[in-house]
């Protein structure tokens, strides 16, 4: 993997991130680490390189966590690697921005789901992480709440937060706009997440080729406690721009901190708002 075509995005962001989130002096033997899984055989967005690109500037602005990044899935797991390679028992969280059935052993996702369900470890899902291992592994679309079905719009929508008292949603107001490509999900539950920010649906056409939900239910953030660990989803992420906003850059730092524990929120579920809401 070349990881100087990573860092391809541009100053701006930089600038961007550097504005969202405070610096924080932190030793670097203090510091947490983040294993960011991007891209996969089958298909990879282009926001992947700048997502990750993003993620290292945050932790490296906070002094909060430094970041690994791979496009292969050999990192994760608990057997002992050759060379200076870092396996799972390092991290402190594990980001997916993946996209496909990755190939995976099942010695691996074991190891994956000891990871967050018996060592209390963070998951951290962005976008395409929803569209990853949905044919192959059944407990990984559950611990993320979700699995894509289809995105009907990509245009600017309405977002509605549903919970403004959360450390990773309350710096956001009550409704804001974002243009985004937006998924929708299934095999989803709400009684089973938490959901911060849903689509407003009175912002979309939802006659539209490719909408199947009848609920009108269409989170887009949730968070739920899976075992000892917590997990973080956001769907959004599929234009680099999203990534360039500073309050999207607060949410993922946020959504670090309470994913591995720093800062506490609910988990339970909020029932689907209505329009009296």
């Amino acid at each position: 993997m070349k990881l100087w075509r990573l860092f391809t995005a541009t100053g701006l962001a930089a600038l961007l991130v550097a504005a969202a989130v405070p610096a924080v002096a932190q030793d670097a033997d203090e510091k947490m680490h983040l294993l960011v899984l991007g891209g996969s055989d089958f298909f990879a967005h282009d926001s992947v390189s700048h997502a990750m690109f993003t993620m290292a500037k945050i932790g490296e602005r906070t002094g909060l966590f430094d970041v690994r990044f791979r496009t292969d899935m050999e990192l994760m797991t608990k057997q002992k690697l050759r060379g200076n390679r870092k396996n799972l028992d390092y991290f402190d969280a594990v980001m997916f921005y993946t996209q496909g059935d990755l190939k995976v052993s099942e010695e691996q996702k074991a190891d994956l789901m000891r990871f967050v369900k018996e060592d209390g470890k963070a998951i951290l899902v962005a976008h395409s992480g929803t569209d990853s291992f949905r044919e192959t592994w059944p407990e990984y679309i559950d611990m993320v709440g979700g699995a894509f079905n289809k995105h009907p719009w990509h245009q600017k929508i309405r977002v509605r937060v549903e919970d403004r008292t959360h450390p990773i949603s309350r710096h956001f107001p009550a409704e804001f706009e974002i243009t985004d490509e937006i998924y929708q999900v299934d095999r989803y539950d709400r009684s089973k997440v938490r959901v911060l920010m849903s689509v407003d649906t009175a912002s979309v056409d939802l006659t539209k080729k490719g909408v199947e939900r009848t609920d009108g239910d269409f989170a887009l953030v949730w968070v739920r406690e899976f075992g000892k660990g917590r997990v973080f989803t956001s769907l959004l992420g599929h234009r680099p721009e999203v990534w360039d906003n500073p309050d999207i850059q607060k949410m993922w730092l946020e959504g670090f901190r309470w994913a591995v524990g720093i800062t506490n929120g609910e988990s339970a579920s909020l029932p689907l708002p209505t329009d009296d809401d």
